[in-house]
Order: C-alpha cells, then sequence, then structure tokens
C-alpha cells in the first residue's frame, strides 16, 4: 500500500503496472492477490487510505462561532488536499470497479456533523441529507475539473464563486437581487390584462419600472 501510495504522487493509479508496485515493495506479484485479491482490491485499500488522510485534515479545520463560514473553510481545504494530491484524489472520487471505498460514507458523515451545526443555529433551509449531498457532489466537481482542465479551470475564483453560490443556497446566505421583487409584480401587471383582470394604473407601473432600472454612478464632479 505505501508503494502503490508512492506511485500515486506521480503518476494516475491506470498508468501504474502491477509489476511496478511490486517492484517498488520488494515482493512478488502472487502477494498482491494474496493479501487484496486482485488489483483493483489493493487500489481500493490504498483510497480508504487516502480518504483517512483527507479526514485527518478535515478535523483539524478550526471551528468558530460561525457554522456557514466553516462550511466555506471545509471546501478550500477539500480543494487543497486534491490539488496537492491529484492523482491519489482521483482514485478516491472516481473509482473504476468493485469494491468502491467506503470510507465515502465517513466522509459524508463529517459533513453531515456540520451541517447540522448550521441548522441548530436556524441557517438551513433544506434538509441536512440534502444540504451534505449538494456541497460535497458540488466541491469534487470543481476539484475533478481543476484537476483534468487546469487552463479552463484552475483558478481559485472558480472554485470560490461554486462553493458561495451552494453554500449560500442551502444556507440561505446567498445575495438576492433586489430587483427579483418588482420585475415578478411589473410581469403579473403586463399579464393581468391577458387574462381579463383589470389592468394597474399607469402611475403605479411606472413606478415599478423606475424600481427596475439600474441607479445611475454618483457623479464625482
Amino acid at each position: 500500500m505505501d508503494a502503490t501510495s508512492e506511485l500515486l504522487a506521480t503518476k494516475d493509479a491506470l498508468a501504474i503496472s502491477t509489476r511496478a508496485i511490486c517492484d517498488r515493495a520488494k515482493v512478488g506479484m502472487p502477494e498482491i492477490y494474496r493479501q487484496f485479491g486482485d488489483k483493483q482490491g489493493l487500489l481500493t485499500a490504498v483510497a480508504d487510505l487516502g480518504f483517512q488522510r483527507f479526514l485527518a485534515n478535515k478535523r483539524q479545520n478550526p471551528l468558530t462561532a460561525d457554522p456557514v463560514s466553516d462550511l466555506r473553510t471545509a471546501w478550500d481545504s477539500h480543494v487543497a488536499f486534491a490539488l496537492r494530491n491529484p492523482h491519489l484524489y482521483r482514485l478516491m472520487f472516481t473509482p473504476t470497479g468493485e469494491p468502491k471505498p467506503q470510507a465515502i460514507k465517513e466522509a459524508q458523515a463529517l459533513l453531515l456533523a456540520a451541517v447540522e451545526r448550521c441548522r441548530a443555529v436556524g441557517r438551513l433551509r433544506t434538509s441536512p441529507e440534502l444540504a451534505g449531498q449538494s456541497i460535497l457532489s458540488a466541491n469534487v466537481g470543481v476539484c475533478l475539473m481543476l484537476l483534468s482542465f487546469p487552463d479552463l479551470f484552475g483558478r481559485l475564483d472558480v472554485s470560490h464563486a461554486v462553493r458561495d453560490a451552494v453554500i449560500g443556497k442551502v444556507t440561505g446566505d446567498e445575495r438576492e437581487d433586489s430587483r427579483i421583487g418588482p420585475a415578478t409584480v411589473l410581469a403579473q401587471a403586463l399579464l393581468d390584462p391577458l387574462a381579463g383582470a383589470p389592468p394597474l394604473d399607469d402611475d403605479v407601473i411606472d413606478r415599478l419600472t423606475r424600481a427596475l432600472r439600474p441607479s445611475a454612478p454618483a457623479s464625482h464632479d
């Protein structure tokens, strides 16, 4: 397992041969089959070992009085782990065979506990299970795109934008467009006559239209 982990530091799991693993570990090839059943069993064991490192790193994240801020910190530490361990990360989160790494359940449980802290202070607008699944799915997706297409998705501001959008959505912290309310009312005002309802007065529609119009920048003269 140590030999496989060392090889994963420089190349993807699919590019590592069984012979290379055995040569590095100084054992015969039958040893893999004796201990793990086959190469896939070995890779699954190494992925679970990677999850142990991943979770140990997660548990070192400080807890503050703001559980939503702590979710953002956890997201960023997840991305940092992926950047430090790209080949191991792919093995952990894109398993190609059976069995699958079982430690993913512990990772989800750890995130669920963080989400429950948000609910305890009234800052969760969906179920904890759905919130945890949404955050982890988005976090992994960002990391895989970052690792696979660094030229297009390698900027951390992409990660931060997705982080804030997803966490903001499940916690209610997203910024709302103040023009949505007037826009909805104006659209209804324009549609009501088509449905036979009495139309709004012209001055009401004028006020709604002005509310939708972006404010002009302040003059510095």
